[in-house]
């Protein structure tokens, strides 16, 4: 493989990465992130020859995300960072890869969750002093960090999507 194929594959994790972190310590995630990651689907895709109808097919997902996740903002089940977040990672895996990474979101997403409120009714009295970010993911009734959930689905996923095979198969 090539450096700048796996570059360009290394894109993916990386963003999906600081993504999940930037949501764990501040509960958003940024628009640059979900904008470098689109733009960098475009890239990965032209350097590593997926077809015009493959490229379709991802754009077709993406959209699909895109509007599941505004629906979801809707109904306040997601933030909006995190619709975003979930129709670029889904533009990225494609046709193959969405539906693991939404199995694999939703249990690690439940799982988190399920942690997170457990830690929030028993953790009180040991963050008191912490960084604010512990403190403020700690207060009981608090958001979730969903992002972190979408990043680690989004990374359990990425074997499978059409780029991920196309960088290895060369």
């Amino acid at each position: 493989m090539e450096v700048l194929q796996l570059s360009l594959l290394a894109l993916f994790p990386a963003l999906v990465i600081v993504a999940g972190l930037t949501d764990l310590t501040s509960m958003t995630i940024p628009n640059w992130i979900s904008g470098l990651l689109i733009a960098g689907f475009f890239v990965a895709a032209l350097v590593l020859g997926l077809s015009p109808t493959a490229i379709a097919a991802h754009v077709g997902v993406g959209l699909a995300a895109l509007v599941a996740g505004a629906i979801l903002f809707a109904l306040r089940f997601l933030g909006g960072g995190d619709a975003k977040l979930m129709a670029a990672v889904c533009l990225w895996l494609g046709v193959s890869g969405w539906s693991p990474f939404v199995l694999w979101t939703a249990a690690i997403g439940g799982l988190f969750c399920l942690a997170l409120l457990v830690a929030r009714a028993h953790a009180q009295p040991l963050v008191a002093g912490g960084p604010g970010w512990i403190v403020r993911l700690m207060e009981p009734g608090g958001g979730i960090p969903y992002g972190v959930a979408i990043a680690a689905g989004a990374l359990l996923a990425l074997p499978t999507s059409p780029l991920a095979l196309a960088a290895f198969a060369g």
